[in-house]
């Protein structure tokens, strides 16, 4: 297997925009946690608005990349997805089904079809049982009874993610973090799973093993057919790995678009400071970098209108007032959604605007630094 990782477009599966019926699909999916006051007597003083509405599909066999900021709501999205987590509301719908608010019963038959790689291969895996009882425990959970027997087929999931099956009766403690990743990986494909969620699988590993992992569930999609919502925070392994692409801001979808098209002609200021933030390889770019102004906003007391509106270089009233709905934009390629009432331009590249936080201006200034002007005032 290629353990390199490298971003051409050519890289990873080809751009692909499911047809038919879709295997999952989020309409307006919400999750709020109640914000609690008082030592004896609790009430509720607020909620922390950590998904506030989100239309999201996935095609059978696609992968979708979300991407964002700590805290933006993405592993939210992604346990509730999952159904580990209650939807406060809205729809989630599996092949045409919702179970946004199934019962436990009613998630029985469909559970085996949703697994989850978790972000944390050291907590993920319980140090006080086996590789093999770790592997296996879905499958016997569930009934299943595989030809040849349990330890057969968990010893044949440890050679598909490329562990030694004799490796069946070692303890977590005795792998890298890489191969516990791994044993993760063929714990989520040992009930043959139609959608898995892969909550920044490779985040906690060193980088010389992040391509290995990514590689491998890349062979794995296109192996198995399997549906990934790829979660994470480098948006070159998203690029590498995605067909579309997610970027979510403070608990909404901000920009929504086929790999390609969002990567080359972002249209949401955000996308384009966070694509500013992507290193580039090239010692002749001479991009200028995107720092944006201030924090992210409270997502107990979200600002009105554009929720980006707070750090956002096109500011005008309009955005204070009105949410923009994410819809197609004139000059967009078809499904490239857009939530912004003064987008960029198609193909203006995001690194002629920058936008200069106060606090690192001044440093810079002290430094002898050349500052470039905002955008706004260019303009």
């Amino acid at each position: 297997m290629n353990d390199q990782l490298t971003l051409s477009k050519a890289d990873g599966p080809s751009p692909a925009t499911p047809s038919g019926e879709p295997l999952l699909q989020l309409t307006g999916v919400q999750k709020h946690f109640p914000v609690m006051d008082g030592f004896l007597f609790k009430r509720q003083v607020g909620a922390v608005h950590a998904v506030d509405g989100i239309d999201l599909t996935v095609g059978t066999g696609e992968a979708v990349g979300l991407v964002g900021e700590s805290g933006c709501g993405k592993s939210t999205t992604g346990r509730l997805v999952t159904r580990l987590l209650e939807p406060t509301g809205g729809q989630i719908s599996y092949q045409g089904r919702d179970i946004a608010h199934a019962s436990r019963k009613e998630l029985m038959p469909i559970r085996s079809e949703i697994q989850m790689i978790f972000q944390d291969p050291y907590s993920s895996l319980n140090p006080r049982q086996t590789v093999g009882a770790i592997i296996g425990a879905p499958m016997e959970i569930n009934g299943i009874k595989p030809a040849g027997g349990i330890q057969k087929r968990v010893q044949e999931l440890l050679e598909t993610v490329g562990l030694n099956p004799e490796h069946y009766n070692r303890f977590p403690h005795e792998f890298s973090g890489g191969q516990r990743q791994r044993i993760g990986v063929a714990r989520a494909l040992s009930l043959e799973p139609k959608l898995i969620v892969a909550d920044e699988p490779v985040s906690a590993l060193d980088v010389s093993i992040q391509a290995q992992v990514v590689n491998l569930l890349q062979q794995l999609q296109k192996d198995l057919g399997i549906a990934f919502l790829f979660i994470a925070h480098d948006l070159a392994i998203v690029r590498h790995f995605s067909q579309r692409v997610a970027v979510m801001y403070l608990g909404k979808i901000v920009e929504i678009a086929d790999r390609a098209s969002l990567y080359e002609r972002p249209r949401h200021p955000y996308t384009h400071a966070l694509l500013s933030a992507v290193p580039e390889a090239d010692p002749d770019d001479n991009r200028e970098r995107i720092r944006l102004a201030g924090d992210v906003p409270s997502p107990i007391n979200p600002p009105s209108g554009c929720r980006f509106r707070t750090r956002c270089w096109k500011a005008q009233e309009k955005c204070a007032t009105e949410e923009p709905p994410l819809v197609q934009l004139s000059g967009n390629v078809a499904g490239h959604l857009t939530a912004c009432h003064f987008p960029e331009e198609p193909g203006v590249a995001g690194g002629r605007d920058v936008v200069l936080d106060p606090a690192l201006a001044a440093m810079e200034d002290e430094a002898g630094a050349v500052i470039p002007e905002p955008r706004d005032q260019q303009d």
